[in-house]
């Protein structure tokens, strides 16, 4: 399993699709996804930004998943984000989440952050399982267009 930083234009298929699953697994739908073109641009800067952060992750070449990881602000502090953790559904509950955690964890410790956030939709079960079991708590429920719990870990 591989981690490579994602390019934009050679990629945008495979993270379009894989981030519109994300939206199907945590929400039971891909509408909260939003414009095609919004997301690439956003992709693109953040890619400028934090490329270790934005990789997909190939097992023999073949795109198996994505993260998308920033450092961003959270009540006047420094921490940093998880927007994704994503593995196609044959590679799922198979222990690479661990993986996914232990090369966010590195990324984040680049940064000299001392916590990372993420949010997780409450019906996902087996994500919130990971992240329960990686040593992240739940602190709080946020709603915008969905219910998410936002976890967090100290570093």
């Amino acid at each position: 399993m591989i981690f490579r930083t994602i390019d934009t234009d050679k990629d945008k298929d495979t993270i379009v699709k894989f981030r519109k699953d994300s939206f199907v697994v945590s929400f039971g739908t891909e509408a909260g996804f939003g414009d095609e073109n919004t997301y690439l641009q956003r992709m693109e800067e953040r890619v400028r930004k934090f490329p270790g952060g934005q990789v997909i992750i190939e097992n023999d070449q073949v795109p198996i998943g994505q993260m998308e990881l920033r450092i961003r602000e959270y009540e006047g502090t420094e921490i940093g984000y998880v927007d994704l953790f994503y593995l196609i559904p044959e590679y799922r509950s198979k222990g690479l989440g661990k993986e996914l955690v232990r090369y966010a964890e590195n990324f984040f410790r680049q940064f000299n952050v001392s916590e990372y956030h993420l949010r997780v939709s409450p019906d996902n079960q087996r994500a919130i399982r990971l992240y329960t079991n990686s040593g992240m708590m739940k602190i709080r429920e946020e709603s915008q267009k969905h219910l998410v719990w936002r976890m967090s870990k100290s570093l």
